[in-house]
């Protein structure tokens, strides 16, 4: 325990009975009260998420725009202040190294750069990999040109998720968060006495499926910064929640997740993700692997699968069709919006259509299952103007 990585809310989790869980070489909270009730709070109201183990890069200088552009599989030369997108990188072969957000920020006060969100697990991999992109002249440079510094120990993140989610955010903040598009966002002043005048990064992105935000700070700040989000959203349903309920949300939404849908095993095309690969006019590692592939049709696609049992599919189990394995379960568990179980898993492309009827063998016994449309739940739209979140 003592060598893994701590978020800057630890001790505030652990004094308030947090579950804790190790995650990607981090100790973080599973849950709280219970995975299910934090899910229910977040579908139906909203719930505050501690994800300070996602790794965040930030690039600035002349250079960063450019250097981005040749380590992602999506553009990033016309990136607007305040835009965000989702992105991959891949190695040569075209394999998913990492899915990631970039996004571009400039505030007044402080000189524009880019911050690079990627999962916990492969931050060092990253890293790593973007010094492999150009030479290294000291440190924190990849070059002379583009400033690279891991800011993940120094910044805290939370996700505060939910149909409330605008309403119990916009008491902390000097900016109208009405302004804020899907995948947009904004450095910000707080406004909250406790943290009156400091800066933070605010962007209308998510992991659950839900409209909400995610918040990035001053490490220094984290503790006031959450205990102000709970002062003003508790009245309005909203709940702390773990890492247990982040998972079921995603699944819910059928959101890839690495290490599960997304490897080095697998293809931007495999996961239906090709629509974060801009081929035209580019050159990153990987690029012409991608259109080679393109010319090729996949031989296995990521589906949604719906059982009518209740055992609960985990990573690893076969898909059979007819007792033929035709494919492999990647994440389940059980949904408490359908109350049922449910499952993403890779299964032969021919096979890959909604309503086809499989058997997932868990444990030597076939569970009947069915293909569906994704997602499981629908994303819930963002809040009209003027509405009651």
């Amino acid at each position: 325990m003592s060598d893994l990585l701590r978020s800057p809310l630890h001790d505030w989790h652990v004094s308030h009975g947090a579950r804790m869980t190790t995650f990607s070489g981090w100790i973080m909270p599973l849950c709280y009260s219970s995975i299910i009730e934090e899910h229910v709070a977040t579908r139906s109201a909203c719930g505050l998420t501690d994800v300070s183990h996602m790794g965040r890069l930030r690039f600035e200088g002349p250079g960063a725009r450019r250097f981005l552009d040749s380590l992602l599989t999506r553009r990033v030369s016309d990136l607007r202040p305040g835009a965000l997108r989702y992105s991959l990188v891949t190695n040569e072969a075209g394999a998913i190294l990492d899915d990631v957000v970039v996004g571009f920020f400039e505030n007044f006060l402080i000189q524009p750069f880019f911050l690079l969100v990627v999962n916990a697990a492969n931050r060092q991999k990253i890293v790593a990999w973007a010094k492999n992109i150009l030479p290294v002249d000291e440190p924190l440079s990849l070059d002379a040109q583009t400033a690279f510094t891991d800011v993940t120990r120094l910044w805290a993140m939370f996700a505060l998720q939910g149909p409330r989610a605008e309403e119990i955010l916009q008491p902390l903040v000097e900016f109208d968060l009405k302004a804020v598009g899907s995948y947009r966002g904004s450095v910000v002043k707080l406004v909250h006495p406790s943290v009156q005048g400091r800066l933070a990064i605010i962007s209308r992105t998510g992991y659950t499926g839900e409209d909400g935000f995610e918040i990035i700070m001053d490490a220094q700040i984290a503790v006031p910064v959450w205990e102000a989000l709970l002062e003003i959203g508790r009245p309005r349903g909203l709940m702390p929640a773990g890492l247990g309920a982040r998972d079921t949300l995603r699944l819910e939404a059928a959101l890839p997740l690495y290490g599960h849908e997304l490897s080095e095993e697998v293809t931007p095309l495999e996961a239906g993700l090709e629509f974060a690969c801009d081929l035209e006019g580019r050159n990153f590692p990987g690029r012409d692997a991608l259109a080679r592939l393109r010319g090729e049709p996949p031989t296995r696609k990521l589906v949604c699968l719906e059982l009518s049992g209740k055992r609960i599919p985990r990573q690893g189990y076969p898909i059979r069709l007819s007792g033929e394995v035709v494919g492999e379960v990647t994440s389940g568990t059980f949904s408490p919006t359908l109350g049922r179980p449910i499952a993403l898993g890779y299964i032969r492309a021919d096979l890959a259509s909604p309503g086809l009827s499989v058997e997932i063998d868990i444990r030597g016994q076939g569970e009947p299952a069915q293909i569906i449309p994704k997602p499981f739940v629908a994303k819930k739209r963002r809040p009209e103007r003027g509405s009651d979140c």
